[in-house]
């Protein structure tokens, strides 16, 4: 994104307009909701706005919150955009929301307080003057600063970028379309505008403070900078161009592999583990917060360094579990990777949490499952043969008793799998046969007083299989429900 310094020839109203156009920032015949600080930059940019209304074909509605941090400051800050949107004709919305209250309930910083109040406020304002969207007034060194930032706080591609002419804000069932105008605009030209205008906007004496992020960089990193390169703003936009055309071209080869490789089940996605392994490291990324991105609507919370420990554990071996924020785990099975709140919810299994006895012969009900057990003579099968298949078993009467329960799996747990020799612990079972790590505790297991029977689903235990010798046999048959 080029900015174009004052001394071009342009009017900045044309630029504006033009930039707007370029990125279809605006759609005629709707409301577009303006957020005013008082500020220079908010105050060219309703003032702008205001000339160009007509030939946008939009209305437009002034939106103002006072924070409550700066006392009979932010209160003058108020009635002069009242006073304001008054004179030009515009509508406004003012109210006043108790930001420091917010910061001490939610334990965040008071900057990312006032963020997310301010554009609660603007979400809600939208809705109820019926705008799509809301303009802001960040400028190119917005944009600088923000890409230095993110820098700072540690970023991919998509933190490089800085600001963006539109973008999607979400957060607690509030979401809004963001729009910036003024971002091929300098702070410069639009606290000449005010000037040149009579608009005498009002000055924030809390940027002059050093305790924000954004203030120090805007005061003492980027003079330093300078003093290294007098052209590193211009180097920073450069890159932001760059990391913007670096990421058109990843969100279109995401997209086109998404259906190879991912697939959404509810509250969780699930992504090939052969496939997304074979993938560039950069695609890999992109397909993490894409999909990050799908389940919580936004990606503010995710940083980089959470992106890069789920590349580091892609080859760890199945069981491994990464939690991040937004309540979502990923979690690494043998053939694919899960991610989402519960991936235990994705197993074909109900939970079970209890041991229940088994009615045998008769009927027994579980959670989540119908367990039926008869009792089957040899004559009656002889000549057919027993198939055991994944939900139903058979078993010799006689070597299990009728004195069954069903439990989830317990430390220490052994059984012989059918066809061995030897007992083995029931976790290397699992292991072996590559059972995921997010159902194990959920599969049943059919017990007597004695030992394990079976591993619903699974095997049986050898001891108790039915042989030639067999007098009576039992048939279990489990059915969800």
């Amino acid at each position: 994104m080029e900015t174009k310094r004052q001394g071009h020839q342009e009017p900045l109203e044309q630029r504006v307009l033009h930039f707007i156009q370029e990125h279809h920032l605006v759609s005629s015949q709707h409301c577009l909701l303006v957020a005013v600080s008082g500020g220079p930059d908010s105050v060219c940019l309703l003032h702008i706005l205001v000339k160009l209304q007509e030939e946008l074909d939009v209305r437009l509605h002034v939106a103002h919150l006072n924070h409550q941090l700066r006392g009979a400051e932010s209160e003058a800050d108020a009635r002069y955009v009242f006073d304001l949107a008054h004179r030009l004709g515009i509508p406004a919305t003012i109210e006043q929301r108790d930001v420091k209250a917010y910061q001490a309930q939610r334990r965040i910083s008071l900057e990312e307080a006032a963020r997310e109040v301010r554009y609660t406020f603007l979400a809600q304002a939208a809705k109820s003057v019926g705008a799509d969207r809301v303009a802001v007034g960040h400028t190119t060194d917005d944009h600088i600063e923000t890409i230095l930032m993110h820098l700072i706080r540690g970023t991919g591609t998509r933190g490089l970028r800085g600001l963006q002419p539109s973008s999607r804000w979400q957060s607690s069932g509030n979401s809004l379309t963001i729009i910036r105008p003024l971002l091929p605009v300098s702070r410069e030209e639009t606290v000449g505008y005010c000037r040149s205008h009579r608009l005498m906007p009002r000055i924030d004496t809390s940027n002059l403070s050093l305790s924000p992020l954004r203030n120090r960089i805007r005061l003492q990193l980027l003079p330093l900078l300078k003093s290294y390169n007098p052209q590193v703003a211009e180097a920073l936009l450069r890159t932001a161009r760059i990391a913007g055309d670096d990421l058109a071209f990843l969100d279109e080869e995401g997209a086109r592999l998404w259906g190879e490789v991912a697939q959404r089940q509810e509250n969780t996605i699930i992504l090939d583990k052969a496939r997304f392994l074979a993938l560039p490291s950069a695609l890999k990324r992109h397909l993490l917060r894409m999909s990050i991105e799908k389940l919580l609507g936004n990606i503010k919370d995710i940083e980089t360094r959470h992106i890069e420990e789920i590349m580091d554990a892609l080859t760890k071996p199945a069981g491994k579990r990464i939690s991040l924020p937004g309540g979502l785990n990923f979690s690494i099975e043998y053939n694919q990777y899960l991610l989402g709140s519960d991936p235990a919810a994705l197993s074909p299994f109900p939970s079970l949490m209890a041991e229940f006895a088994l009615k045998i012969p008769g009927k027994t009900r579980l959670p989540g499952w119908h367990v039926e057990a008869t009792i089957i003579e040899p004559s009656v099968v002889k000549g057919i043969g027993l198939i055991n298949n994944d939900f139903t078993a058979y078993f010799d009467l006689d070597k299990t008793g009728d004195k069954l329960v069903v439990r989830p799996r317990q430390r220490g747990d052994r059984f012989q799998p059918l066809g061995m020799s030897q007992p083995k612990k029931l976790g290397e079972f699992m292991i072996d046969t590559k059972i995921p790590h997010a159902w194990r505790q959920r599969i049943p297991i059919v017990c007597s007083p004695q030992h394990i029977l079976w591993v619903v689903g699974w095997r049986i235990d050898d001891r108790v299989k039915v042989t030639e010798n067999t007098k009576r046999i039992l048939c279990l048959k489990f059915e969800r429900g």
